[in-house]
């Protein structure tokens, strides 16, 4: 089962990068008219919330640069960001290692209780593969909005 969800986990991120291969930096901060969010926020987001699932509820310490939190937790968006937020570069080159890092730390250990389990509506997250299952949901829904921003921009 462990190689199943790695190799799910990567090719759902290997998705999500390739829909951001060619968006310019202007292209990933247009915020389209009925969106919070941008193409940059997005990817930031699943970033950070990944860090969480997979790193922070198993009782590791998540790899959180300085400002995603401010920039990228649920809730935020780019009209209130005060700082300039990473490069399309960087955020690729942060969702491309995280993939790596999670399958490293958690080869063998898909099974262990999580030191935070969370409820979700009905749905109770109990172990790390609970979370790194969930996490698939939440990137593919994010994915989609990419897909729709992209598709605004491209289009307009």
């Amino acid at each position: 089962m462990d190689q199943a969800l790695f190799k799910q986990l990567a090719f759902v991120r290997e998705v999500t990068l390739q829909l951001v291969q060619n968006v310019s930096e202007q292209e990933a901060d247009v915020v389209p008219d009925g969106f919070n969010n941008n193409i940059r926020w997005n990817l930031g987001h699943i970033y950070l919330v990944q860090e969480v699932f997979a790193f922070a509820r198993a009782g590791e310490i998540p790899k959180i640069p300085d400002g995603f939190v401010e920039w990228f937790n649920m809730g935020t968006k780019p009209a209130d960001w005060e700082q300039a937020p990473p490069s399309l570069e960087e955020l690729s080159g942060l969702l491309r290692e995280q993939i790596k890092r999670i399958e490293e730390t958690f080869m063998n250990r898909l099974q262990e209780r999580s030191a935070q389990p969370m409820a979700i509506r009905t749905l109770n997250l109990e172990t790390v593969e609970e979370f790194l299952t969930f996490s698939l949901y939440h990137e593919g829904t994010h994915t989609q909005v990419i897909k729709s921003i992209k598709r605004l921009i491209q289009h307009s």
